[in-house]
């Protein structure tokens, strides 16, 4: 068996292309977990409290609604990578989707989850500007920065 690979994925672009360089690169026996986090918005969609500010009360349920739709689309674009995968030749049964709720961050939850037994963390590095990138930072950096005793690969 080889090696357990994450996939720090959303629904861009990116992301997809980090899925493109493990399918041209990487031989087909290892295991990749596709991993998604997504936010917790149901706290925020059932939250009924009248110290919310009139302006949030009164588009709560189109802010709920175009969240469901992001998360319809992450789910769309990981079946998509998944198919992707099969395609080139890995074995279906080789490929997790694994989605979760942002616990602590997106970048700590990543690493949180690689650091349960992953080999590599493979990354679609986000297109900023470089003052942009510099002041505010990016997941593919912050991984960078945390992840320990794991090779991480950023694709760019």
């Amino acid at each position: 068996m080889g090696q357990k690979i994450l996939v720090a994925f959303d629904d861009s672009e990116n992301a997809m292309r980090a899925v493109d360089y493990i399918a041209s690169s990487f031989s087909k026996e290892h295991e990749i977990t596709l991993y998604s986090i997504i936010p917790d918005t149901a706290a925020i969609c059932d939250m009924n409290s009248p110290s919310l500010i009139p302006y949030f009360q009164e588009r709560q349920a189109s802010f709920c609604a175009i969240e469901d739709q992001k998360k319809e689309l992450v789910e769309e674009a990981l079946q998509k990578a998944k198919g992707h995968l099969v395609s080139a030749g890995f074995d279906e049964n080789n490929i997790t989707v694994k989605v979760q709720t942002k616990n602590k961050g997106v970048v700590r939850d990543i690493v949180n989850e690689a650091n349960t037994g992953y080999d590599t963390i493979v990354v679609g590095r986000k297109g900023h500007s470089g003052v942009k990138e510099f002041i505010l930072g990016n997941v593919s950096q912050k991984i960078l920065q945390l992840a320990r005793d794991m090779s991480v690969i950023v694709v760019d």
